[in-house]
């Protein structure tokens, strides 16, 4: 019997459900799609922006960017 494959699984969980603080790769350099994203909210918010975040660290900052500035609604 062959698995179907049309149906994205739902019961996988996504490292997107896993909490910033337990990523195991979180210590490494915020990735470019982050940096990028992370230059324009600070923008938005009128904050500087620190390039020298992880990628743990540019999630939380993001989140909270997200937040000052309305777009994670």
């Amino acid at each position: 019997m062959t698995e179907d494959t049309s149906q994205p699984k739902t019961d996988a969980p996504g490292n997107a459900d896993k909490p910033v603080d337990d990523w195991v790769t979180g210590d490494e350099t915020m990735t470019g799609a982050q940096a990028s994203y992370l230059k324009t909210l600070s923008e938005e918010a009128g904050v500087e922006f620190d390039e020298s975040l992880s990628k743990a660290e540019a999630s939380k900052r993001i989140d909270a960017l997200q937040d000052k500035t309305g777009r994670g609604q």
